[in-house]
């Protein structure tokens, strides 16, 4: 079993699009994949189907010891792909960890996501754009991390507490944590913009960049609103074909 944080502290990069995307391709490519939705937003978790106002049994629940993390676990609109969902109520993570002297157990998730350890092939996290309580135990848990950047001015803007964060916790308390790749989102071929900024990243990333890039695209930006995946939205769409390529790219990348 893999386990994958994406990752970035800015918001609107596309980390929760490449969440559902990933996930929905990897269980096409025969995997068995988990999406944990630490969000309070809860995106992912509608972005799959999954009713988020009327949710019982979230990743709160399941934090606060309300509900059982095994019966929280729903299945999603992708076939093969399970979520572990969130809620608003995520948002209070920070205050009860404070409140019950849990806020530096940073293996929170180590622990209760223990009953994962046979079930599937990969764990993708949707991490929240911070780089709180629940950010800090996503990447103690994680084996590694992908960071979607959007290719516009700015892009690089706040990584630096990232990979300072990622450093600490690696020294700390997760050795094997690494990052697996850096993936360019909302990419436009046809402005300078992109290409000036791809170089960018790829004088600061070197070899971590993916050589997959996801097209701007009106199609995968529209699938989460139908509770779908780029796929089971419009496979034959230009997003499609891109987050299929960045599953197999990745998927090579795991089997080497």
């Amino acid at each position: 079993m893999k386990k994958i944080a994406i990752v970035n502290q800015k918001g609107g990069v596309g980390k929760t699009t490449t969440s559902i995307n990933l996930s929905a391709g990897l269980a096409r490519k025969g995997k068995r994949v988990l999406l944990i939705d630490l969000d309070p937003q809860a995106n992912s978790t509608s972005g799959l189907g999954v009713d988020r106002e009327n949710i019982k049994g979230s990743l709160f629940d399941v934090i606060t010891g309300d509900c059982d993390v095994l019966d929280s676990i729903k299945e999603t609109t992708a076939e093969g792909v399970d979520i572990l969902p969130s809620s608003i109520q995520l948002a209070g993570a920070d205050i009860y960890l404070t409140k019950n002297k849990k806020a530096n157990n940073n293996e929170l998730f180590t622990d209760i996501f223990k009953p994962f350890a046979r079930k599937y092939d990969y764990i993708i996290m949707d991490c929240p754009p911070s780089l709180g309580t629940i950010n800090r135990n996503a990447l103690t848990y994680a084996d590694a991390v992908i960071v979607p950047i959007q290719t516009e001015y700015f892009a690089l803007e706040g990584l630096t507490q990232l990979l300072s964060t990622m450093a600490y916790i690696k020294k700390e308390i997760n050795p094997k944590l690494k990052i697996d790749g850096i993936l360019l989102t909302m990419f436009d071929k046809r402005t300078n913009l992109s290409s000036e900024v791809k170089k960018e990243i790829k004088k600061f990333f070197k070899d971590k960049l993916y050589k997959t890039e996801i097209y701007r695209n009106v199609k995968v930006a529209e699938a989460p609103s139908a509770g779908l995946s780029i796929y089971d939205y419009d496979n034959s769409s230009v997003g499609a074909k891109c987050y299929m390529k960045f599953t197999e790219e990745f998927i090579k990348q795991q089997e080497k």
